[in-house]
């Protein structure tokens, strides 16, 4: 038990050394303990920082695919032009049409493929979407669907006209 009042104050690599080079300080085992406590904590704090820095610095790439198949083959709607409204609409650290190098847009023929290293929300492409068909009117007869994980299609509504009865 450690008899030293009042407790040392917290013990750093350069204090220790000062303390080492003055002979009229006396070296108790329970200050040393405690130096050796200090700078294994310090030691495991900065291992855990450095940690926490490489994993901030992995970003993942999410890779989203807009399916517009059905909508094309019927020449509703054009592919370039929903690539070039996505372009101008996605926003980027808060600032529209920056996409650099986080956000890539690429399409065939009727598939756009948004491919983001920042964390990136499918449900955004689903808005920005649902913006699209509202802007070109095709909003009452399209919707988004999503069909897998990361995909999503361009629908038409389904009517079903049989079980009308008019009078």
């Amino acid at each position: 038990h450690c008899d030293a009042w009042p407790p040392p104050p917290p013990c750093t690599a350069a204090a220790a050394a000062a303390a080492e080079r003055r002979q009229d300080v006396r070296r108790s085992p329970c200050r040393v303990f405690e130096c050796s406590i200090l700078t294994s904590a310090i030691g495991l704090c900065a291992s855990r920082v450095v940690q926490k820095k490489t994993q901030k610095s992995k970003k993942s790439q999410v890779k989203f695919v807009i399916d517009c198949q059905q909508p094309v083959e019927d020449k509703v709607l054009d592919v370039a032009s929903f690539m070039k409204f996505l372009h101008d609409r996605i926003k980027v650290n808060g600032k529209a049409g920056n996409l650099g190098e986080q956000v890539s847009i690429s399409s065939d023929k009727t598939k756009v493929t948004v491919t983001a290293e920042t964390p990136f929300s499918k449900r955004y492409l689903k808005y920005l979407t649902k913006k699209y068909l509202k802007k070109q009117q095709l909003r009452d007869y399209l919707h988004v669907v999503a069909t897998l994980k990361s995909t999503y299609e361009l629908r038409y509504f389904s009517i079903n006209a049989e079980g009308e009865d008019e009078e």
